[in-house]
């Protein structure tokens, strides 16, 4: 950001309170509580339908609650109109209009609230260079890739000095090179102008990577809002736990000493639903797949059936017995660890998330057997 920027934004706060939103026959918020600090940059996360892009339209002033108030910066803004709410508003397709330069789809917001053009030139200069397309104000948004149409669509966001900068999927168009450099340089802005962020999507990469704090919804409700740390190694719920990264679920005992018996160790544990299941009761404990290791052992109760190298890392698909298998990615490339090889598994968790045992699906683990808590 160029030291003379004189574009003024300032963080504030952002209160849902029991918002409701219901359409006909289906309820796309049921009383959304949510709290988002000055300068703070939140995504919300969801399965499609969970009410995320109704939040970001309530805000933004597009539609209206059913119930329950917003404010922002202490003011109730529920009924005020969405062009006196100062949003600055990014969507999945750019927006652009064609038949304008890039300076005045830019600067469109301004020439309506009737800036001086000498100020909305110098505006658009200033916010251009901001977003590192200094020189291509004259051309034309067909003349630009799909990565510098959303930078284009960015800057005009902020060139109105929103309050609030809604960003509604705007990654979701672009190949994953440009996917990838551009969140990184989203999150940069964002964090040098300290604008209040409200970002929405379902790519659970860029939720992880980019935001302050995560919302996770589920049926129009939050199940959990936190760090992303947090959200992936110690999620609230078993929604939580199986929709953010991938996840095992293997069958463990409860122990007498605050333990769970998981694959012949005992590994501290902690109830997703908050109450604490009687020593002997079986549950379901959910791993990641970085939380396990396979160790080659010829009498292990597990062999290595699927191996995919992914890079970084090494993703081997575990079957214990038939109809059961674990995924486990490991930073190893060991040849020894390839397919038909026989393994012992390895809790590295320091902490597990155990449930009340369920049927298990295509993408988690059936039950395993644990010998009793004696």
């Amino acid at each position: 950001m160029s030291p003379d920027l004189t574009v003024a934004i300032r963080g504030v706060s952002v209160q849902f309170h029991g918002v409701e939103r219901h359409y006909r026959d289906s309820t796309a918020l049921a009383g959304l509580d949510l709290a988002i600090e000055p300068g703070e940059f939140v995504a919300l996360l969801g399965p499609s339908g969970c009410g995320k892009t109704t939040a970001l339209r309530l805000l933004g002033g597009f539609d209206r609650p059913d119930a329950g108030t917003i404010s922002v910066d202490g003011a109730d803004v529920t009924t005020v109109p969405a062009h006196r709410r100062d949003m600055g508003m990014v969507f999945q397709a750019y927006s652009l209009f064609p038949n304008l330069t890039v300076a005045d789809n830019v600067t469109f917001g301004l020439r309506i609230r009737r800036l001086a053009k000498a100020e909305r030139v110098r505006r658009a200069q200033e916010l251009l260079a901001l977003v590192g397309l200094e020189g291509h104000g004259g051309r034309y948004p067909f003349e630009l890739s799909g990565g510098q149409q959303q930078r284009v669509a960015i800057a005009r966001a902020l060139a109105i000095e929103p309050k609030v900068l809604l960003l509604d999927e705007p990654l979701s168009a672009l190949d994953a090179r440009v996917r990838t450099q551009l969140r990184g340089e989203i999150r940069s802005l964002q964090q040098r102008l300290g604008i209040t962020t409200l970002f929405v999507t379902h790519d659970q990469s860029e939720a992880l990577s980019m935001a302050d704090r995560i919302g996770v919804l589920n049926a129009g409700r939050i199940e959990q809002f936190d760090t992303p740390e947090n959200v992936y190694r110690h999620p609230a719920t078993p929604f939580v736990a199986e929709f953010v990264g991938a996840m095992n679920r293997i069958r463990g005992r409860v122990g007498d000493r605050g333990e769970v018996l998981l694959l012949g160790q005992r590994v501290p544990y902690q109830a997703a639903t908050g109450q604490h299941p009687a020593p002997g009761t079986l549950v379901d404990a959910m791993l990641r797949p970085e939380a396990l290791e396979a160790v080659l052992d010829v009498a292990g109760p597990g062999e290595i059936v699927e191996r995919t190298f992914l890079g970084s890392a090494l993703r081997l698909r575990v079957a214990l017995e038939p109809d059961t298998a674990v995924i486990v990615e490991t930073s190893s490339s060991s040849d020894r660890l390839g397919v038909g090889a026989r393994v012992g598994l390895r809790v590295l968790a320091d902490r597990v998330t155990v449930t009340a045992p369920s049927a298990p699906s295509a993408d988690s683990v059936a039950s395993v057997a644990i010998p009793s808590a004696a």
